[in-house]
């Protein structure tokens, strides 16, 4: 124990391990100095690798999206605004912005008087949300930060400034913008974020992949000097040195004759004084130096090396399915902790801009990325099916539910496209009961004849 400081560790003195001896003892971690927004996007477009480590998990996250749990007009109408407002492509544009810059924010746009006033989801009427509007972290700034404990925007800016197209600052309350990190601000030590934002995903993978990118590159040179020509000129200095440029043109003349000769016939002439031979080079051992710095950068970039590399994977009947449902349940991960959170108010005023008002029963799921086959579809949907029909014949549950739940279930899954659209055709709308789904719409019951005294009033007056 040091003062006010204890050390934990393995020291020999006789090898050194542990001591100032130690050459691991000197290595530290260091925060990577920021990039320039510039320096990022040239990376992004310089390389591919770096291209689909920043896209990949993006496009993971956005790419199956969310399936809504409501009545089957009810998802229409919700599915149909998100369509409208690009709800799916904006969150995924957003979503690379933040892992390649380390923020980026989605406005959402009500057509707000003061857009310096909270946004309240209760507010909002059908069709409010008027757009979406795509924002990096260089286009909006946080500013005058919340310090207050009791506050639900306790150390994040009070308020974010955005410059539009005519030169003109915007005050943004934080409730209407939602906000991606790429990597989230920390908030250990009492410090509080410089910017309100995170840090960019890329410097903590951005050696690895640059380390596959180099030997890459190296191999592909290597290739050029995998045969090389030898040959041995009697007296080559001396007469360089003694005839000059003069020699220097016979020789290589002569090279070029020789050349031509042996492509030409397979025959190699030469002087009786010159030596021939052919140097090459061996590539044995280069695979698996660029599949262990393969391995490395998968591990950085968190995905992989059969999806990131696009590799089939190694071992005796090996098919990575193990490796690749890992990754997807970190995906879903993400989604959870992270996309969901910051996306709620947007939810909430999506919701009510689809459909006026806010059923409690109204929720989503993220679909899973591991899509089934159409034969896999099929038969849980025929699973599914058998075991609501059990549950009806039980008396557990009543038809029109459990017509409503296995027509939602067909539709949503894809087993049957289209089924709730014929039963439309069919049946209309129905009274949202569930009658419908069975063609038992029940008519209007017939007015009530009025009575004698009512129609001997009328006669008088």
């Amino acid at each position: 124990m040091d003062g006010n400081h204890i050390r934990d560790g393995m020291e020999n003195l006789v090898s050194g391990m542990g001591t100032s001896r130690d050459k691991g003892s000197h290595a530290n971690y260091t925060i990577a100095e920021q990039h320039a927004p510039h320096e990022l996007r040239a990376a992004y477009e310089a390389s591919a690798l770096i291209q689909r480590a920043i896209d990949m998990p993006a496009e993971d996250s956005c790419r199956e999206w969310r399936e809504w749990q409501a009545d089957s007009v009810e998802i229409s109408d919700i599915e149909a605004e998100e369509q409208r407002l690009g709800v799916q492509s904006k969150v995924f544009e957003a979503r690379r912005l933040a892992r390649l810059y380390g923020g980026s924010a989605l406005l959402i746009g009500t057509g707000a008087s003061d857009p310096m006033e909270p946004l309240n989801p209760e507010t909002v009427a059908k069709g409010r949300i008027k757009y979406l509007t795509v924002l990096t972290r260089y286009e909006i700034t946080g500013q005058d930060y919340d310090l207050d404990v009791t506050s639900p925007y306790y150390k994040q800016p009070k308020y974010w400034t955005v410059v539009a197209a005519d030169g003109q600052m915007i005050n943004l309350h934080p409730s209407r913008l939602v906000l991606f990190h790429g990597l989230a601000p920390l908030r250990d030590l009492g410090g509080v974020s410089t910017d309100g934002w995170g840090r960019s995903s890329l410097p903590g993978m951005l050696d690895a992949l640059k380390r596959v990118d180099e030997i890459a590159y190296n191999v592909n040179s290597l290739s050029y000097e995998a045969k090389v020509d030898v040959i041995k000129i009697p007296d080559l200095m001396r007469n360089l040195q003694q005839r000059g440029i003069a020699f220097e043109q016979e020789v290589i003349k002569r090279i070029k004759l020789a050349s031509q000769a042996k492509g030409i016939n397979g025959t190699l002439i030469l002087d009786a004084l010159e030596e021939y031979e052919q140097k090459t080079l061996s590539f044995s051992g280069l695979e698996a130096v660029m599949d262990k710095f393969m391995q490395l950068a998968s591990a950085a970039v968190g995905i992989p090396m059969t999806l990131f590399f696009m590799v089939s994977p190694g071992g005796l009947n090996a098919t990575g399915e193990s490796d690749t449902r890992s990754y997807y349940d970190k995906v879903k991960v993400e989604q959870t902790l992270r996309m969901g959170p910051a996306m709620s108010i947007l939810d909430e005023c999506l919701i009510r801009s689809a459909l006026g008002d806010r059923p409690d029963d109204v929720h989503y799921r993220w679909k899973p990325l591991w899509q089934p086959s159409a034969k896999e579809r099929a038969e849980t949907a025929k699973v599914s099916a058998e075991a609501m029909a059990r549950t009806v014949d039980a008396g557990m549950v009543p038809e029109e539910v459990a017509g409503r739940a296995v027509s939602n279930n067909f539709t949503e899954s894809g087993a049957f496209p289209g089924m709730e659209g014929y039963w439309t055709e069919f049946f209309g709308t129905g009274d949202g009961k569930g009658n419908e789904f069975f063609g038992e719409v029940e008519e209007d019951p017939p007015e009530p004849e009025p009575a004698a005294n009512e129609e001997e009033d009328s006669d008088d007056d």
